[in-house]
């Protein structure tokens, strides 16, 4: 039988309220219910102006990578740079709502509004007009990529 696994799916733009929370859209809430995901593993991307959000499952694949590399070796290095030193633990309250910190803000951008982005096995915090600008240039560079193997 065929299992289907919960994933992280679609974008959504929720509003910070005056105390610094935003609320974690409902289908992500429940992809991490589903998952029993009690503590989340935030990290900046290594590519994007946002912050990747998963499980403890998330932190632990990419130590996995770490641990297959030469420890003193540039490529263990950076990624434990990039995977520790740009990573923080962070919980949602009762109500399912996430602080956006410095750490988020900082990094991102982000000011009064967050764009949640679905990334399958977790999903990241973007600044809402970065997310559209970035979707937009992924968007034109698969167009040019289509017509270049037609």
């Amino acid at each position: 039988m065929f299992r289907v696994m919960s994933r992280f799916l679609s974008s959504a733009t929720n509003r910070i309220d005056s105390k610094g929370r935003v609320s974690v859209p409902a289908a992500f809430r429940s992809v991490l219910a589903q998952r029993n995901v009690q503590e989340l593993y935030c990290f900046q991307d290594f590519v994007f102006p946002a912050i990747s959000v998963g499980g403890p499952d998330l932190l632990e694949r990419f130590e996995r990578q770490i641990a297959a590399e030469d420890p003193f070796s540039p490529d263990a290095n950076e990624m434990s740079l990039l995977i520790h030193g740009g990573g923080v633990f962070m919980k949602l309250d009762a109500e399912g709502r996430l602080m956006v910190t410095d750490f988020i803000r900082d990094f991102t951008g982000i000011s009064d509004e967050v764009a949640f982005v679905g990334r399958a096995d977790h999903f990241q915090i973007w600044q809402p007009q970065a997310f559209q600008a970035a979707q937009i240039q992924a968007r034109g560079e698969r167009r040019l990529a289509g017509r270049r193997s037609g």
